[in-house]
């Protein structure tokens, strides 16, 4: 199962998202690998990984020909291994253009790779890498911070979703809408949540992710939140997410 984590919007959660579900699932027995397709390789560095002293990363993997084998890097955490990146991705958008089939790079390299789960970190554009994603993955998981203009942006990354299913991957699906940095003492947050309810119905997670100091905390020192503060109200709801993804996908 390939799960996309996307929003073109940056600051809604995406990385620790991908993160904190990674752990979770991996905590359940799942083997787990994180396809870090940001450039700016938070979710490397984020699961402990020096992204500046990797030899090799996902760059490597679109366009150097190499195999998904050789980039894939072992974490301290069971279960969890990792397509590194850093800055040098930034460069394969451009590089990419000039390669035949480039939309099914990522596609072509995470063939044959044994995991239960593939999340892939998306970055915040809706560039060739996203598509690229688009094109690799099962379903999309759409994190969306509860703000003002909390649709803005959603209606142009699902006609992107839909242009890709007629396209290049029929199969692709939504696997779902979650609410981040949810602050359940405003009265905005409970609006977003009903905007959301009616907008999306049954796509909408049950799961909402609170804001929450601890989630904020973990990235810095290289853990998830399940090792990092295990019974804090952010561990607690990706614990709950990690459930609700393995229902609905039934993997």
């Amino acid at each position: 199962m390939i799960i996309a984590v996307l929003n073109q919007k940056g600051g809604v959660g995406k990385t620790t998202t991908v993160i904190n579900l990674a752990s979770y699932l991996a905590q359940a027995g799942k083997r787990v690998v994180i396809v870090d397709a940001d450039p700016q390789g938070n979710a490397t560095s984020g699961i402990g990984i020096d992204k500046n002293a990797i030899p090799l990363t996902l760059y490597d993997g679109l366009l150097r020909k190499k195999n998904s084998s050789d980039i894939l890097t072992i974490t301290a955490h069971k279960n969890i291994t990792i397509i590194p990146s850093n800055a040098n991705l930034a460069g394969a958008e451009v590089e990419l253009t000039s390669v035949h089939g480039r939309e099914f790079a990522l596609k072509e390299l995470l063939n044959g790779l044994l995991a239960d789960y593939i999340i892939i970190d998306c970055p915040p554009s809706l560039g060739l890498l996203t598509v690229n994603a688009l094109c690799a993955a099962d379903k999309v998981l759409i994190p969306v911070q509860t703000e003002y203009y909390a649709l803005e942006g959603i209606t142009q990354l699902l006609q992107i979703v839909q242009k890709v299913q007629k396209s290049a991957n029929p199969k692709l699906s939504i696997l779902g809408v979650l609410l981040t940095m949810y602050d359940q003492r405003t009265t905005l947050s409970k609006q977003v949540q009903d905007e959301l309810s009616n907008h999306f119905s049954d796509l909408l997670f049950k799961t909402v992710i609170p804001r929450n100091i601890r989630l904020a905390e973990a990235p810095s020192y290289g853990i998830p939140i399940s090792e990092y503060d295990k019974w804090s109200k952010g561990a607690r709801s990706y614990k709950a997410l990690a459930k609700e993804v393995m229902n609905r996908t039934g993997a």
